[in-house]
């Protein structure tokens, strides 16, 4: 029996890790590439447009550099990601020709889809490449996000482009062949074929799976990413590389998540899940029943303190009294002003300071509870 959410989809992303695509010495494997290929080409034939996620890029430039393994240090990887990334995108464009298909390379920052002049953008330049045809290769912009601004993973990455081009289906390769209800080295451990969205999945094997030496993902970030796909109301299916094609034809391999809550609005998705706070605001009582009861957004009144380092723009936290973070947002003032704000009416604002601070200190459109 087929799975009708796979069957259905006519837009989908595929998401395939590094361990999927490399060598036991750490470079690209044609021979997996050129399979993984095909089976995506099978997919734009029966008329279902693609995304591809794919890592890779630090693993295709550990040989030209010498390295015998990914290296740990942020400026290696990064150097490791420039070389690899035109190499690995060679390979796809070649291979995607020999089907008569093209393809676009699209590098993403956090940035680029939580600031707002950014993720429209980033999704007309989707919307526009997949109206001409084109097959985008996605990944992070390794060569110049930092430690404190990244996506973390290529699962997560996966499950927000997902949500970001208003996909149908999220499909998640890598060496592992599905869920299980424990360790999968274990003779008497079962495979889950789906995942509801009341199951609690406190129990399930959430270990780190296998690709050592050349991925940074593993169980968890694989049903991290499920999870956030699965808010945003898109199945997510889990599976191997091996198992590509019947998973992608609708066949029930792998695990299949469904999902758990409805469409939301994107730039929203990408700040609750893509953004690390650079700093935090420290609300009253009634600041965070406005937040959390009305829906409101956060005035200057109901700040009591203010830590980190951040500008106006920048994603913090906002903490009620207890500490507890209640949500997070763009913050309209550097930090640096936030101290002459605290507790003071907008009309004070605006009588003492001037009208340019006659403003939320965080808008409810930029802003997400938690």
């Amino acid at each position: 029996m087929t799975r009708e959410a796979v069957t259905a989809a006519r837009r989908v992303v595929v998401k395939v890790g590094s361990s999927s695509l490399t060598t036991a010495a750490g470079g690209i494997d044609p021979g997996r590439l050129r399979t993984m290929v095909d089976v995506l080409a099978a997919v734009r034939r029966r008329g279902t447009e693609v995304v591809l996620v794919s890592s890779g890029a630090i693993a295709a430039g550990l040989a030209p550099l010498g390295l015998r393994r990914r290296p740990r240090g942020l400026p290696s990887q990064q150097a490791a990601a420039s070389v690899g990334q035109g190499l690995l995108v060679h390979r796809y464009t070649e291979e995607l020709a020999r089907h008569g298909l093209t393809t676009g390379q699209v590098l993403l920052t956090v940035d680029d889809v939580t600031r707002r002049s950014h993720y429209r953008n980033a999704y007309q330049t989707f919307a526009k490449l997949l109206e001409l045809g084109v097959l985008p290769i996605v990944n992070e912009n390794d060569t110049v996000a930092t430690s404190e601004i990244r996506f973390g993973d290529n699962d997560r990455l996966a499950a927000l482009v997902a949500h970001l081009v208003h996909a149908d289906l999220l499909v998640l390769l890598s060496d592992v062949d599905g869920l299980y209800d424990g360790d999968p080295a274990r003779p008497d451990t079962v495979l889950l074929p789906e995942v509801g969205a009341d199951d609690d999945l406190a129990w399930a094997h959430l270990g780190t799976a296998g690709s050592a030496g050349v991925g940074t993902g593993g169980m968890r970030t694989k049903v991290d990413a499920a999870r956030i796909a699965g808010g945003a109301g898109i199945p997510v299916v889990l599976t191997s590389a091996g198992q590509a094609g019947p998973a992608l034809a609708g066949d029930p391999v792998g695990t299949l998540f469904h999902p758990t809550g409805k469409r939301r609005p994107t730039r929203l998705l990408w700040l609750a899940h893509a953004t690390e706070p650079l700093g935090l605001l420290r609300l009253d009582a009634g600041a965070v029943r406005a937040l959390v009861d009305r829906g409101a957004s956060l005035l200057a009144a109901g700040v009591t303190g203010v830590e980190g380092s951040f500008v106006a723009g920048d994603p913090v936290d906002l903490t009620g009294p207890d500490g507890v973070v209640v949500a997070r947002g763009l913050v309209n003032f550097d930090a640096e002003e936030i101290p002459a704000l605290i507790g003071r009416s907008t009309h004070e604002l605006a009588r003492d300071l001037g009208t340019a601070y006659e403003r939320e200190v965080v808008h409810r459109d930029d802003l997400v509870l938690l």
